[in-house]
């Protein structure tokens, strides 16, 4: 697909100044959305946008960081034209976002998902990192119903893929069960899967040694290894598997976000589903990790954020990025 220019028209607005603590009060009042904070302050916002509103807009090469609600400013975005999206959404409240935390649910999640289906090109994916509360001594379960959802809506679940991190890091106490270091990435495809550029990183332990020895038949049974394989040299490094081990945002604190996923963890997504020139969207962008790796990979960027502290940090933090001098593959 074609660039972020693509997308999200410039419409004629009425241009105000909207203060944060305005936007933050309406939000508190609201539905998780911007026209809440607009009626709250008596102005117009910067951008209204069919049914949606935009408050902010911020450009910075191929990126477009905008400040508003998810669920109304997705209404702008073109069927079909989004690459991937990889997001990650807030977690059963297990942290708090600035007093946020009330606008989320259910309702919010579905809406999202049911929209990313429609924005999402064919054979484009989306990448749903997430985790579940325990509560009252049971986890959740939302990650497994956004997943079910997801299919619901027309995705095919591509794959379950687990993000290892390093350490213990939810939170909770160790009393009745083992240290959760882990969380879900879902990966969910339209259609038929359209880019896979497999990362070849996991080092082979037979690594210069020819291939041989047997494979196992349906029937229990085990034949020689023959065709493409037989004879040929090990590589050095095998395609990686579905569990990640990235270790997790040490810095979230000094970004100003509770709940930052490691740039890392945004790039190998990328690079796997995506291809340079590409449209990556993150409907919930926090601290701008995924426009960050966009922007190191030379890929278009549409990110949105309904916090006006994180958007600010956000923009700030990829305005100021730095990227390679040349974009990765």
């Amino acid at each position: 697909m074609g660039g972020a220019d693509l997308l999200l028209p410039r419409l004629p607005h009425h241009r105000t100044q909207f203060s944060q603590d305005a936007w933050r009060k309406g939000n508190q009042r609201g539905s998780f959305g911007a026209r809440s904070a607009a009626r709250h302050c008596g102005c117009a916002a910067d951008y209204v946008w069919g049914c949606g509103v935009i408050i902010r807009e911020e450009r910075i090469g191929g990126q477009r960081l905008i400040l508003g609600d998810c669920l109304q400013v997705m209404r702008g975005i073109p069927d079909g034209s989004v690459d991937l999206t990889v997001t990650s959404p807030p977690y059963d409240n297990l942290r708090t976002y600035n007093g946020n935390n009330d606008q989320w649910g259910e309702h919010v999640w579905r809406a999202v998902i049911a929209d990313l289906y429609r924005v999402t090109a064919d054979g484009g994916v989306v990448v749903w990192v997430v985790a579940d509360a325990t509560i009252k001594g049971s986890e959740t379960g939302t990650s497994f119903k956004q997943a079910l959802w997801a299919m619901d809506c027309g995705f095919n679940l591509h794959d379950t893929m687990i993000w290892q991190k390093s350490t213990f890091s939810a939170v909770g106490a160790l009393q009745t069960r083992y240290a959760p270091v882990f969380e879900y990435m879902f990966v969910l495809v339209k259609g038929k899967l359209r880019t896979f550029n497999p990362i070849k990183d996991r080092p082979n332990k037979h690594a210069g040694v020819k291939h041989h020895g047997t494979n196992r038949q349906s029937d229990g049974s085990f034949s020689d290894v023959v065709g493409k394989k037989s004879g040929k040299v090990v590589a050095q490094f095998g395609q990686r598997f579905n569990v990640w081990q990235i270790n997790e945002e040490k810095n979230s604190r000094a970004q100003g976000h509770p709940a930052m996923f490691p740039v890392k963890l945004a790039t190998d997504h990328i690079l796997s589903w995506s291809n340079q020139g590409d449209t990556v969207l993150d409907p919930f962008m926090g601290s701008g990790t995924t426009g960050v790796a966009c922007k190191n990979l030379g890929r278009a960027f549409i990110g949105i954020e309904m916090d006006a502290d994180y958007f600010a940090a956000a923009s700030a933090r990829i305005a100021n990025h730095q990227p390679p001098s040349e974009p990765m593959i």
